[in-house]
């Protein structure tokens, strides 16, 4: 697909990357506030987040200058290690390609930016969870089932 552009995101992309949240994770679930107040509360979040020196970075896909999907990582800081690995992993979330841009090779674009600066950031492992669509997105990219994972989750069962 031509005429894509993939760019790190700003400060002042926070609305548009408000509403892609919303998108991405508004489906199938019972909401517990407005998209209004959602978008508020999240572009606080981002506009807090998207600045220079920040563990975080986001990247927007554009088609003729209209944003189509974002990626976000995160460099996550480990205790510092003697043995010889880095000291850093990186987190890949809040992954979004708008639905009639999909399967076009913009997920691979945007993936590509945030495994190149994991890279470039020294880190060790880039992790993340998946959703039962993109698995193959990822495992196309080298990613592997991680089976020494181990989560709680807090909240009610």
């Amino acid at each position: 697909m031509t005429n894509i552009k993939i760019r790190v995101a700003t400060e002042s992309d926070a609305p548009v990357l408000a509403r892609f949240r919303y998108k991405l994770r508004s489906f199938a679930r019972e909401m517990i506030e407005s998209e209004e107040e959602f978008n508020e509360r999240c572009i606080r979040w981002i506009q807090a987040r998207l600045h220079d020196g920040s563990c975080w970075r986001c990247w927007i896909a554009e088609c003729e200058e209209e944003p189509v999907g974002n990626i976000w990582s995160q460099l996550v800081e480990k205790i510092p290690n003697p043995a010889a690995e880095t000291e850093c992993y990186a987190y890949v979330t809040n992954f979004y390609v708008c639905e009639e841009y999909r399967a076009k090779g913009i997920g691979t674009r945007l993936l590509s930016e945030a495994l190149t600066w994991a890279k470039t950031n020294n880190a060790h492992t880039v992790i993340l969870w998946p959703r039962e669509r993109s698995k193959s997105l990822y495992l196309r990219h080298g990613f592997t089932a991680a089976d020494d994972l181990m989560q709680l989750t807090f909240g009610s069962s």
